[in-house]
Protein backbone atom coordinates (compact mmCIF):
# COMPACT_ATOMS: atom_id res chain seq x y z
CA UNK A 1 0.00 0.00 0.00
CA UNK A 2 1.27 3.44 -0.66
CA UNK A 3 2.12 5.91 1.96
CA UNK A 4 -0.20 8.48 1.93
CA UNK A 5 0.80 11.94 2.23
CA UNK A 6 -0.64 15.03 4.09
CA UNK A 7 -0.26 18.20 4.24
CA UNK A 8 1.34 18.81 7.72
CA UNK A 9 4.94 20.39 8.10
CA UNK A 10 7.83 17.56 8.64
CA UNK A 11 9.03 17.31 12.53
CA UNK A 12 12.42 18.41 12.28
CA UNK A 13 11.12 21.72 10.96
CA UNK A 14 12.11 24.44 13.58
CA UNK A 15 9.23 26.85 14.83
CA UNK A 16 9.28 30.02 17.14
CA UNK A 17 7.92 28.42 19.92
CA UNK A 18 10.00 24.62 20.01
CA UNK A 19 13.50 26.59 20.43
CA UNK A 20 15.84 28.14 22.45
CA UNK A 21 18.57 30.66 20.55
CA UNK A 22 21.83 31.09 21.70
CA UNK A 23 23.86 33.86 20.44
CA UNK A 24 27.75 33.08 21.09
CA UNK A 25 30.69 36.06 21.23
CA UNK A 26 30.10 38.26 18.55
CA UNK A 27 32.61 40.39 19.89
CA UNK A 28 35.55 42.66 18.48
CA UNK A 29 38.65 40.62 19.13
CA UNK A 30 36.72 37.62 17.69
CA UNK A 31 35.74 39.01 14.69
CA UNK A 32 39.37 40.30 14.43
CA UNK A 33 40.59 36.81 13.29
CA UNK A 34 37.90 35.70 11.69
CA UNK A 35 38.71 34.51 8.18
CA UNK A 36 36.32 31.95 6.94
CA UNK A 37 33.65 34.77 6.13
CA UNK A 38 34.19 38.42 5.51
CA UNK A 39 33.16 40.80 8.62
CA UNK A 40 30.61 42.75 6.68
CA UNK A 41 28.65 39.42 5.69
CA UNK A 42 29.37 38.32 9.13
CA UNK A 43 27.51 40.80 10.83
CA UNK A 44 25.05 40.96 8.37
CA UNK A 45 24.14 37.82 8.99
CA UNK A 46 24.26 37.52 12.53
CA UNK A 47 21.84 40.80 12.59
CA UNK A 48 19.46 38.86 10.29
CA UNK A 49 19.38 35.61 12.77
CA UNK A 50 18.79 37.97 15.91
CA UNK A 51 16.07 40.47 14.23
CA UNK A 52 14.27 36.85 13.04
CA UNK A 53 14.46 36.24 16.47
CA UNK A 54 13.12 39.12 18.13
CA UNK A 55 10.40 39.27 15.36
CA UNK A 56 8.96 36.17 16.46
CA UNK A 57 9.56 36.06 19.91
CA UNK A 58 11.85 33.45 20.05
CA UNK A 59 13.58 33.42 23.51
CA UNK A 60 17.41 34.03 23.32
CA UNK A 61 20.49 33.85 25.19
CA UNK A 62 23.00 36.29 24.44
CA UNK A 63 26.53 35.60 25.90
CA UNK A 64 29.95 37.12 25.75
CA UNK A 65 33.62 36.02 26.55
CA UNK A 66 35.57 38.37 28.64
CA UNK A 67 33.68 41.35 27.62
CA UNK A 68 35.57 43.63 29.96
CA UNK A 69 38.90 42.43 29.98
CA UNK A 70 39.67 40.85 26.36
CA UNK A 71 36.97 40.35 23.89
CA UNK A 72 35.03 43.39 23.66
CA UNK A 73 31.02 44.33 23.34
CA UNK A 74 29.01 42.28 21.55
CA UNK A 75 27.85 43.72 18.06
CA UNK A 76 25.01 46.04 18.50
CA UNK A 77 23.24 44.48 15.63
CA UNK A 78 22.91 41.50 17.45
CA UNK A 79 22.23 43.28 20.70
CA UNK A 80 19.49 46.03 19.33
CA UNK A 81 16.77 44.02 19.03
CA UNK A 82 16.55 42.86 22.77
CA UNK A 83 16.68 46.22 24.10
CA UNK A 84 17.45 46.03 27.76
CA UNK A 85 18.58 42.15 27.82
CA UNK A 86 21.21 41.13 30.22
CA UNK A 87 24.31 39.97 28.05
CA UNK A 88 25.67 36.39 30.13
CA UNK A 89 29.27 37.01 30.42
CA UNK A 90 31.88 33.51 30.87
CA UNK A 91 35.31 32.40 31.38
CA UNK A 92 34.93 29.49 29.58
CA UNK A 93 35.17 29.01 26.11
CA UNK A 94 32.22 26.51 26.29
CA UNK A 95 29.42 28.25 26.67
CA UNK A 96 27.50 25.00 27.58
CA UNK A 97 29.81 24.60 31.01
CA UNK A 98 28.78 28.52 32.10
CA UNK A 99 26.10 28.11 35.08
CA UNK A 100 24.40 30.94 34.37
CA UNK A 101 23.96 30.15 30.72
CA UNK A 102 22.84 26.89 31.75
CA UNK A 103 20.16 27.68 34.24
CA UNK A 104 18.62 30.33 31.60
CA UNK A 105 18.69 27.35 29.38
CA UNK A 106 16.42 25.39 31.97
CA UNK A 107 14.45 28.31 32.78
CA UNK A 108 13.66 28.71 28.70
CA UNK A 109 12.92 24.77 28.97
CA UNK A 110 12.80 24.04 25.04
CA UNK A 111 14.79 20.65 24.26
CA UNK A 112 15.77 22.49 20.67
CA UNK A 113 18.84 24.66 20.70
CA UNK A 114 19.71 26.99 18.50
CA UNK A 115 23.33 28.16 18.02
CA UNK A 116 25.26 30.42 15.98
CA UNK A 117 28.63 33.03 16.48
CA UNK A 118 32.66 32.29 16.75
CA UNK A 119 34.31 30.89 16.41
CA UNK A 120 32.79 27.13 15.04
CA UNK A 121 35.45 25.30 16.10
CA UNK A 122 35.49 26.30 19.76
CA UNK A 123 32.92 28.08 21.06
CA UNK A 124 30.28 26.74 18.86
CA UNK A 125 31.51 23.24 18.89
CA UNK A 126 32.02 23.05 22.53
CA UNK A 127 28.04 23.58 23.12
CA UNK A 128 26.83 21.62 20.42
CA UNK A 129 28.57 18.73 21.39
CA UNK A 130 27.06 19.11 25.08
CA UNK A 131 23.76 19.44 24.21
CA UNK A 132 23.51 16.97 21.96
CA UNK A 133 25.44 14.61 24.50
CA UNK A 134 22.65 15.69 27.33
CA UNK A 135 19.90 14.62 24.61
CA UNK A 136 18.92 17.90 23.39
CA UNK A 137 18.52 18.44 19.37
CA UNK A 138 21.02 20.91 17.73
CA UNK A 139 20.95 23.24 15.31
CA UNK A 140 23.80 25.34 13.89
CA UNK A 141 23.49 28.58 11.38
CA UNK A 142 26.32 27.66 9.08
CA UNK A 143 26.56 31.38 8.17
CA UNK A 144 26.25 33.24 10.89
CA UNK A 145 29.27 31.29 12.17
CA UNK A 146 32.91 32.22 11.47
CA UNK A 147 36.85 30.65 12.28
CA UNK A 148 40.11 31.55 11.97
CA UNK A 149 40.19 29.80 8.30
CA UNK A 150 37.47 28.07 6.07
CA UNK A 151 39.31 24.65 7.08
CA UNK A 152 38.43 25.64 10.49
CA UNK A 153 34.71 26.43 9.91
CA UNK A 154 34.03 23.80 7.49
CA UNK A 155 35.87 20.73 9.86
CA UNK A 156 33.88 22.40 12.83
CA UNK A 157 30.37 21.88 10.72
CA UNK A 158 31.84 18.35 9.81
CA UNK A 159 32.35 17.02 12.94
CA UNK A 160 29.16 18.73 14.28
CA UNK A 161 27.06 17.32 11.74
CA UNK A 162 28.54 13.56 11.88
CA UNK A 163 27.76 14.10 15.70
CA UNK A 164 24.07 14.96 15.10
CA UNK A 165 23.89 18.59 14.53
CA UNK A 166 21.82 20.34 11.80
CA UNK A 167 23.35 22.73 9.72
CA UNK A 168 21.09 25.78 8.27
CA UNK A 169 21.79 29.27 6.85
CA UNK A 170 20.04 32.52 8.55
CA UNK A 171 17.93 33.17 5.15
CA UNK A 172 16.47 29.75 6.27
CA UNK A 173 16.30 30.16 9.75
CA UNK A 174 13.66 33.28 8.95
CA UNK A 175 11.76 31.83 6.42
CA UNK A 176 11.52 27.98 8.17
CA UNK A 177 9.72 30.39 10.91
CA UNK A 178 7.71 32.08 8.57
CA UNK A 179 7.16 29.14 6.58
CA UNK A 180 3.53 30.34 5.16
CA UNK A 181 2.93 33.76 3.82
CA UNK A 182 -0.76 33.56 4.49
CA UNK A 183 0.69 33.79 7.92
CA UNK A 184 -0.32 37.92 8.18
CA UNK A 185 0.67 38.34 11.56
CA UNK A 186 3.90 38.26 10.44
CA UNK A 187 4.39 38.86 7.64
CA UNK A 188 6.00 42.21 7.39
CA UNK A 189 8.17 41.76 10.10
CA UNK A 190 9.29 38.76 8.09
CA UNK A 191 9.95 40.71 4.85
CA UNK A 192 10.76 43.41 6.24
CA UNK A 193 14.02 41.68 8.40
CA UNK A 194 14.45 40.44 4.92
CA UNK A 195 14.45 43.69 3.31
CA UNK A 196 17.03 44.64 5.74
CA UNK A 197 19.37 42.29 5.93
CA UNK A 198 18.31 39.38 3.12
CA UNK A 199 20.54 40.34 0.03
CA UNK A 200 19.81 40.16 -2.99
CA UNK A 201 16.45 38.24 -1.85
CA UNK A 202 15.55 41.61 0.27
CA UNK A 203 16.30 43.85 -2.55
CA UNK A 204 14.53 41.24 -4.90
CA UNK A 205 11.12 41.87 -2.52
CA UNK A 206 12.03 45.66 -2.51
CA UNK A 207 11.65 45.88 -6.51
CA UNK A 208 8.60 43.58 -6.35
CA UNK A 209 6.77 45.51 -4.29
CA UNK A 210 7.92 48.76 -5.32
CA UNK A 211 6.77 48.08 -9.30
CA UNK A 212 4.39 45.88 -9.32
CA UNK A 213 2.82 46.30 -5.59
CA UNK A 214 3.46 42.30 -5.30
CA UNK A 215 2.59 40.36 -2.26
CA UNK A 216 3.34 37.15 -1.13
CA UNK A 217 0.99 34.17 -1.29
Amino acid sequence: MAIQASPKPGKQLITPADHALILIDFQSQMSFATHSIDAITLRNNAALVAHAAASFKVPTILTTVAEKSFSGPMFSEVTDPFPGQALLDRTSMNTWEDAAVIKRVNEIGKDRIVLAGLWTSVCIVGPALSALDQGFEVYVIADACGDVSAEAHNCAMERMIQAGVRPMTSVQYLLEMQRDWARTESYDSTTGVAKRFGGSYGLGIVYAKAMFGAHEG
